[in-house]
């Protein structure tokens, strides 16, 4: 049997290969977590070798990123000395494992080719992703460093650089590919940070914001309720009361209250076409994504409010497993040829954990759809509560994403 070489030695063993050709290169590792990710980060730019640095580039575990990545983004920081970040785009080259990961890389075009692009392009703010970026040494320092006071330390270095002044650069035609998770369980502890860290953080930023002299009250308010409030905040909150709770609960008193079917439509309309269009190849799947991201709501509006209210859970830090499916596109070259063996198929099971809140919420709509097309439908708001009532069910139920048993 093969010994398992950890990951870790596999990077120190190619850290020493560079530095014996005459590279500048220096393995670290910590023996704590404290702090996290921000306390690695904070940690790491106290080396003595990182003192003599101008800048600084950040990557996760997963993101490979091509030999030309610094030539095509140390320029724009060096041609520009108020530019603090460079952002570039992310590539998943395991966006085909299931259709989780299909899903996953609708919504994550839709964020870089509209968010990220639109927040570059109008010189507005956009957060720092936490990877695949290039900062200004002396912008981390004048902003304050890493902080670990929530689980969203890359976004919370973001807003304290850009308050005081500094700016950022998005570079949409530089990608770097990495992996996203294939597992359900993976994907909502992710999801969980995401949306509880900015709820949170906004919470604890707020103050800075207001008190801040170097931006004008036109950014602030573009920060505090564009960014935050709505994206962060509300955008979760609408999302699930309006199509998981309005819609059913008018549907049972329908005789009072009726809502017009062009109010459920028109918004959802609008926010799908532009989804599709950031990723053309994956228009057949629409109707899934809907249904899957109206589910994901319930978890992101109970996070969002988590981070609100720093209930428990609001500093909860889970690292985000991936299967390990990212292939470099360019394997380094051997100057023997071996007959390699052909990796073993992976089993692509669905996994069978369930999830009560989502066959709860299942039911629910379920009983509210079977009740609409009994006494009323003329709305055929039924169609919708069932097609939701069965994605509840298919999430709950654990139908949804790659399983590996371990």
């Amino acid at each position: 049997m093969t010994p398992r070489i950890r990951p870790r030695e596999l990077v120190e063993v190619e850290c020493a290969r560079w530095a014996g050709k005459g590279v500048r290169i220096q393995y670290e590792n910590r023996s704590n977590r404290n702090g996290y990710k921000a306390g690695a980060m904070r940690e790491g730019l106290k080396k003595h070798y990182a003192k003599e640095c101008e800048f600084v580039a950040i990557f996760d575990a997963d993101f490979q990123p091509d030999a030309d990545f610094l030539r095509r983004t140390v320029p724009l920081l060096q041609r520009d000395p108020g530019v603090a970040l460079v952002q570039a785009r992310w590539r998943f080259v395991n966006a085909d494992d299931c259709i989780l990961t299909r899903i996953q890389e609708m919504s994550l075009n839709y964020h870089f080719a509209v968010e990220q692009e639109v927040g570059s392009a109008c010189h507005a703010f956009f957060g720092f992703n936490g990877t695949a970026g290039v900062w200004r040494i002396a912008a981390l320092a004048d902003a304050g460093g890493w902080k670990e006071r929530t689980t969203v330390e890359d976004m919370d270095l973001a807003v304290r650089a850009s308050l005081r002044g500094w700016h950022f650069v998005y570079t949409g035609d530089l990608a770097v590919r990495n992996e996203l998770p294939s597992t359900f369980r993976a994907y909502r502890y992710q999801q969980h940070r995401w949306s509880c860290g900015p709820a949170n953080l906004l919470r604890k930023v707020l103050p800075e914001i207001l008190r801040s002299e170097r931006v004008s009250p036109w950014k602030k308010l573009h920060l505090i309720y564009a960014f935050f409030v709505v994206r962060k905040v509300v955008a979760h909150l609408v999302t699930f009361l309006f199509y998981c709770v309005v819609i059913p609960a008018c549907v049972l008193v329908q005789g009072d209250v009726r809502v017009p079917k062009y109010v459920a439509m028109y918004v959802p309309a609008v926010i799908t076409l532009l989804n599709a269009a950031c990723t053309p190849r994956s228009w057949h799947l629409l109707i899934f994504w809907i249904l899957f991201e109206n589910v994901m709501s319930m978890h992101r509006s109970k996070a969002a409010v988590i981070g609100l209210l720093e209930a428990s859970r609001a500093n909860e830090w889970v690292v985000t497993d991936k299967l390990g499916n990212g292939k470099a596109t360019a394997p380094p070259p051997t100057r023997k040829k071996k007959k390699q063996q052909p990796p073993p198929a992976r089993k692509r099971l669905c996994s069978r954990e369930v999830h009560v809140l989502e066959l709860v919420m299942g039911a629910c709509l379920l009983y509210c759809a079977v009740y609409d097309m009994v006494f009323f439908g003329r709305d055929h708001f039924y169609i919708y509560l069932l097609l939701q009532s069965a994605a509840a069910f298919v999430v709950g139920f654990g139908y949804v994403g790659a399983f590996v048993p371990s």
